[in-house]
Parts: C-alpha cells; sequence; structure tokens
C-alpha cells in the first residue's frame, strides 16, 4: 500500500537569501535575510509567534565556520527562542531532511505551524581547506585516502556513462550552458550571466590589457578552451562544477485546515521520499543513483502522479553530469538518453521538459546546507507565476525538487501541487 501523510502539509511561504560570496556576513545574517524574505512572501502575513517549531538544514558549520550547535542560533537571530529548533545534517541534501522532518512534525499533529531552513557559508576557507571539508561527505575510510573528491568521484559517474551510453563531454557542455542562461535570469543566483556573457567580458580584459583577442566562435568552443575551462577532473571541467557558495533558504509549513489562513495560493506536499544507498565503489552502475531512484518511486506513489504530470523540477546539479543522471532516475527520460534532451534543448526553459530554471546549483550556487530549500524557493515562485523572465508558460500545477547528498548515499524527493 502507498504510504500517506497522516494528515495534510501545505507550504505557505518560501523566501531565500542571494547565493554568492558575501565576506563579512555570517551564517546568521544569511538566515536572517532569508527569513525575512519568506515573511514577505506569506500573502495574509504570518505573526512568528506562531511558528512552534524550527528544523534546520547545515552540513557543516562546524568546520566551515568552526560554528556548531547552529539550529539554536539561528533560531535565535530571528526571534523564535524558545522553541524547540533541531539541526538536520544529510550532506548536500541537509535542508531537503530539515523539510521532510517538519512535513512529519505537522503530519504527525505534533505541530500546526513548522520554520524549515537552510544555511551554509563556505567562502571564508580556501579552496583546499572546502575541498577537505566538503570530503568529509565522502568515505573517509576508503575514497579520501585513494585521493578521491567529489570532482573525481562524478568523473567517474560521468566516464562510466560516456562508456555505456556514448555520450561525449559536449553534452555535459550543454547542461552548463543551459542553466547560466536560466540564472541569469535570476537576480539571487550567485553567476547569473550567461557563458556568452563570460566570454564577452573576458575579451574586452584582453583588449583593455592590450593581450592577444580570444577568438572563440561560440560558447562550446569556449567550453573546450583548456585555458578558459580548465580540466579539473576529465571530463568534468570548471564549468561543469557548482561554485562555492553562501547561502540561506528559509520555507513556512503548515496543516493543510491551516494553509488558507496564511494564502490563497498554498502549495500542498503531496509526495515525500526518501532513500540511501552504499557508496560508490560498490555499486554494480554508476550511471544511475539508486537512491533517488528509490526516493523518486515513492514521492510519487505517495502523490499519486507519474513524472508525466510534473510541470516544473529543480534536481541537483552539482555537477553536469549529476542533472542529467537526476532526469534519468526521476523517470523523464529512459537510461541513456538524458544526455540527448539536453543537447536537443529539451530541457532548457522553453524546452517542452524545463529543468532548473532557477539555474541549478551550476548558475544558482551550491551553499550545500541551504541547496534543498533553496530549491523550494523556485518550485513556490514557478507554481505560484512570479518567477518573473524565466516564469514557464502555462499551467504549472505540479512541481518537484530532488536533492541528492554525497554521490547519492542520500537522496530526497518531494512532490508539491497548486490546487
Amino acid at each position: 500500500m502507498a504510504k500517506k501523510l497522516g494528515r495534510g502539509v501545505a507550504l505557505v511561504g518560501a523566501g531565500m537569501s542571494s547565493f554568492g560570496a558575501f565576506p563579512g556576513k555570517a551564517t546568521r545574517d544569511l538566515f536572517v535575510e532569508a527569513f525575512n524574505d519568506m515573511r514577505h512572501s506569506v500573502d495574509k502575513g504570518l505573526d512568528p509567534n506562531d511558528i512552534e517549531a524550527v528544523y534546520i538544514g547545515n552540513y557543516s558549520s562546524d568546520l566551515f565556520e568552526h560554528q556548531g550547535h547552529t539550529a539554536p542560533f539561528m533560531t535565535d537571530y530571528v526571534g523564535l527562542t524558545p522553541r524547540p529548533a533541531t539541526r538536520c545534517e544529510d550532506a548536500c541534501a541537509s535542508s531537503s531532511a530539515a523539510l521532510r522532518s517538519g512535513i512529519m512534525a505537522v503530519a504527525s499533529g505534533l505541530y500546526d505551524i513548522v520554520l524549515v531552513g537552510g544555511i551554509e557559508k563556505m567562502t571564508d576557507l580556501p579552496t583546499s581547506e572546502v575541498t577537505d571539508t566538503l570530503a568529509t561527505a565522502s568515505d573517509a575510510l576508503y575514497d579520501v585516502p585513494a585521493g578521491y573528491t567529489f570532482p573525481g568521484l562524478y568523473a567517474s559517474i560521468a566516464t562510466a556513462y560516456m562508456d555505456k551510453y556514448g555520450a561525449t563531454p559536449e553534452a555535459f557542455m550543454s547542461v552548463g550552458i543551459k542553466n547560466h542562461n536560466s540564472g541569469a535570469l535570476n537576480p539571487k543566483a550567485q553567476f547569473g550571466v550567461r557563458i556568452s556573457d563570460m566570454m564577452a567580458a573576458k575579451i574586452r580584459s584582453a583588449e583593455k590589457k592590450g593581450q592577444p583577442i580570444p577568438t572563440w566562435a561560440d560558447e562550446m568552443e569556449f567550453l573546450h578552451d583548456n585555458r578558459a575551462n580548465l580540466v579539473i577532473a576529465w571530463p568534468m571541467r570548471l564549468f561543469d562544477c557548482s561554485p562555492v557558495s553562501d547561502g540561506a533558504a528559509a520555507l513556512l509549513i503548515v496543516s493543510e485546515d491551516l494553509a488558507k489562513n496564511f494564502s490563497d495560493k498554498p502549495l500542498h506536499i503531496i509526495g515525500s521520499g526518501q532513500a540511501s544507498d552504499v557508496t560508490l565503489r560498490y555499486r554494480s552502475d554508476l550511471t544511475t543513483l539508486n537512491s533517488a531512484r528509490m526516493a523518486a518511486e515513492k514521492a510519487y506513489e505517495m502523490a499519486g502522479v507519474t513524472p508525466q504530470d510534473i510541470k516544473v523540477a529543480e534536481v541537483h546539479d552539482c555537477f553536469t553530469i549529476a542533472e542529467i543522471v537526476a532526469t534519468e532516475d526521476l523517470g523523464f527520460f529512459k537510461p541513456g538518453q538524458g544526455f540527448e534532451a539536453a543537447e536537443e534543448g529539451v530541457t532548457s526553459l522553453r524546452g517542452p521538459r524545463p529543468i532548473n530554471t532557477s539555474g541549478g546549483l551550476k548558475s544558482k550556487g551550491h551553499p550545500v546546507g541551504a541547496s534543498g530549500a533553496g530549491q523550494v524557493v523556485e518550485v513556490w515562485k514557478q507554481m505560484r507565476g512570479e518567477a518573473g523572465e524565466r516564469q514557464l508558460e502555462g499551467d504549472i500545477n505540479i512541481g518537484l525538487t530532488h536533492n541528492v547528498g554525497g554521490t547519492g548515499e542520500s537522496a530526497f524527493v518531494h512532490v508539491f501541487e497548486r490546487r
């Protein structure tokens, strides 16, 4: 039998800080920005005193900022003490874990009104220490001593995919170009510029400095330039990788019967799936994330929908190969067809199956503990017709978020409905 929530749960507010690099700001400053943005999104207003509990997704403030015990600090900074505050950690899927915890708390009847947050401040560390911190989400007994970092782990997925299905690096580059095109329309994106804009900027810089003028014919030629787009772990290059980011997001979820007290356009959370998997070295097939497929199956089953019903999807594109694999794991395309869809523009903003209209983690940014909640903010805007220049056309009544921890050792899928 399909699992169902004990009672209906609705999303009635969603907001985020800008994603990027913010010297001088602490995580709590960013969370205040996200909380205030969320409050402004609540159509009929929010009295913060009505919030009964707080769930905060955070991967590693302990290492990034030397600050643990973050949930009560965030709660204090938005004036919500003495509400119970819980930190949830599942690597890059931490705020999706917080969302699922909040959903279960409301669905169980324990609380009626819950604040869910996601936070991370990554840019205060040098890149080498960021790499070391992120590596703690991989297997410290085997992967790290073998020299694997996350670019290397996802490069292994990419080369396995290329070998099995005949994809080329150009497919991954197509994802990067697409997501930067969408991110250029997102005012809160860390890299809200098209790759063509970056090319033009480099040409202007060379002219100003009296250096040889690059003669790239198009984005693909630019992305093949080893000087402009360094190989990080072949076939993953610099523009295949999401950036180091700071940011926060905040969501307000309530029992379904209270939703109309807050909004005339609430989103009903109709599906929630979570699954886990073994580390990469134990998997017989590197071209799929079993946890994501299982989480999607559970979410679809709970929601009573199919992949064909989904009108907007934010998926986990920490690397460009991750988006392609995600679109197949979610059932949008058959195995081995996701890369063709990316190359053919099927997943572009105006394509028949738009993916990552926010710009994705690739362009919007990837403050790891905030990424899952940030995905929900984009779905909230798209489903309510509030996404500005990147607004999708038609009746966007069913949306989905897909968030992965590590290389799929954990995965979450959530399905939303506007009625």
